[in-house]
């Protein structure tokens, strides 16, 4: 299903559409509350609540390498909750500002804090709905969770944005053109981090993940998602190969089995994927609708309101909300 999104004059470009936000969009300042889950594993992983509304609580869930402090999770909090919403950001574990206790951290299909943050809502804010919105890769861990749990849990609605529902198609289409410096980018990010956890484990005492991390070996050669997904990834979080891992959590294969009222949105210019990426008809559950756009980039989704830029996103997660609620 196609959608109405106009880009401003001079800003179609899907690259502009994707970096401009992260780079120019006014900084966010919330006065949140930040809480500390921790795990059955002795790990733990950090949220941020704002908002104190009634009309029910969300969860929103950052992409790679983002946290509670992207731009897009700022700014769809600060609006969820002026209608009415109280509203959790997660940090995906070591995504908060501080290494978690764990070699590995979170990936594409690891669904267990959620469904902690889904419990911890549930039992606190009794009588009040919840919804989700996920974003890029939190959105494809979203999905896989309401899919996996479709029985279990009780959602009211979900939306994901910009989700790499294929990860083989998408790690093969970041290989490709402009966005190899996306994947540069990320992977470089990525390398830094597991450096600087392996300082970190070792200054606390925590050989065992320490010898984790070492038996990785050498990754600064690594290059591309596939490399780092197979040798680091898979190898982390207990996959046979980065094949298995692609396939086991490849949001594609959950989607029928969600129950609540699911809204995908994706761009059909998004530099991370294909076209090829995108969920058929056949693979939705009845009441999930996909919008695609011609435009909007990677989480992008930029528009202008006189002489102020806004982003669609916002607008069109209130109003699917509404029509929910």
């Amino acid at each position: 299903m196609n959608s109405i999104f106009i880009p401003p004059r001079g800003f179609s470009n899907p690259h502009i559409q994707t970096l401009w936000p992260s780079a120019f969009r006014p900084a966010i300042n919330l006065n949140r509350q930040r809480e500390r889950l921790l795990t059955e594993d002795n790990d733990f992983f950090e949220v941020d609540w704002y908002g104190d509304g009634l009309k029910g609580v969300v969860m929103l869930l950052h992409g790679l390498t983002g946290s509670s402090n992207s731009h897009y999770i700022l700014g769809l909090q600060r609006a969820l909750a002026k209608a009415g919403y109280r509203v959790v950001a997660i940090n995906f574990r070591g995504c908060s500002g501080e290494h978690n206790l764990k070699a590995g951290s979170y990936h594409a299909g690891f669904t267990d804090d959620i469904e902690q943050l889904y419990q911890l809502i549930q039992s606190r804010y009794m009588g009040l709905p919840i919804y989700s919105i996920g974003f890029s890769l939190g959105g494809n861990m979203m999905l896989k969770w309401l899919g996996e749990n479709a029985s279990n849990i009780n959602v009211q609605a979900a939306m994901a944005v910009s989700v790499p529902y294929r990860l083989a198609v998408c790690a093969d289409r970041i290989d490709q053109g402009f966005s190899r410096l996306y994947r540069y980018h990320l992977i470089s990010l990525m390398k830094k981090q597991l450096a600087n956890k392996k300082r970190f484990l070792a200054t606390q005492g925590l050989k065992h993940e320490l010898e984790r991390l070492s038996a990785l070996g050498d990754i600064q050669k690594i290059t591309t998602f596939w490399q780092f997904d197979h040798h680091v990834v898979a190898a982390l979080h207990g996959f046979d190969d980065v094949h298995s891992y692609y396939a086991q959590c490849s949001s594609v294969s959950y989607l029928k089995s969600i129950k609540a009222e699911t809204l995908l949105v994706n761009a059909l210019d998004d530099p991370f994927m294909t076209p090829a990426a995108l969920p058929t008809k056949q693979e939705l559950a009845s009441h999930t609708r996909l919008i695609t756009t011609q435009q909007g980039g990677h989480v992008g989704f930029m528009i202008k309101q006189g002489s102020t830029f806004e982003y669609w996103l916002e607008s069109l997660a209130l109003n699917f909300l509404r029509t929910i609620g």
